[in-house]
């Protein structure tokens, strides 16, 4: 009897060794998606890829927040606002310092935007003035249709149904590339933006100005 017990369990035991076994957490955790940006992480739950741009770069996880009044359509509307600010202000600033100053602006003959800003400022405040109460009016009716669409689930993010080249009633797949090449573009005005204020404060040189002055330094 003794043989017998013995043997049954080393039979036991033997054939629980090729059973399959439960996936456990870890197991889980490796067979989770990687995120293209960042392959050492997970792909963020949310981040599956539908909107333009998206390669699952989010490491601070600002994507899962839902619970102070801020979630993923929020960021999203907010990223696109900035994208297509941040165009427009590059192109500016760029134009200003080549072309010189708009009619009306002839005092802000500054390369230095930033340095121009302030003699706008000082000559004419009422430019300025105006300008905050267009920002503020348009703020005002850009947060009410992300809030309308939020709700309703109407409204893509950054959609005012502006295409007046009808961009968005042609070909799918080449809407979808250049909605794909305005987040890519507008990802790189906001670092070149916050590039040309920094350095715009910095040394009161105007972005072009201080390009050429770091090439001839051999800055680089």
């Amino acid at each position: 009897m003794k043989v017998a017990a013995i043997a049954s369990a080393l039979l036991a035991g033997s054939a629980s060794a090729f059973a399959p076994q439960r996936a456990g957490r870890a197991d889980v955790a490796l067979s989770a998606e990687k995120s293209a940006s960042l392959p050492f992480m997970n792909r963020p739950a949310l981040l599956d890829g539908s909107m333009a741009g998206d390669v699952g770069f989010d490491p601070l996880g600002l994507s899962n927040i839902d619970d102070v009044g801020i979630d993923l359509y929020w960021l999203r509307e907010a990223e696109v606002k900035h994208c297509r600010v941040a165009m427009l202000a590059v192109a500016g600033i760029l134009q200003v310092e080549i072309f010189g100053p708009a009619p009306g602006c002839e005092m802000a003959t500054a390369k230095c935007q930033m340095d121009a800003f302030w003699q706008l400022w000082n000559a004419h405040p009422q430019y300025i003035a105006f300008a905050l109460i267009m920002i503020m009016l348009i703020e005002t009716f850009s947060g009410i249709a992300a809030t309308t669409g939020r709700e309703t689930g109407l409204r893509a993010p950054g959609d005012f149904g502006l295409d007046p080249l009808g961009f968005k009633t042609g070909d799918p797949d080449k809407y979808a590339r250049l909605e794909a090449q305005e987040i890519a573009n507008g990802r790189l005005a906001m670092w070149a933006a916050a590039g040309l204020l920094v350095q715009g404060c910095t040394t009161h040189q105007g972005g072009i100005e201080n390009l050429m002055q770091s090439l001839s330094d051999n800055a680089f």
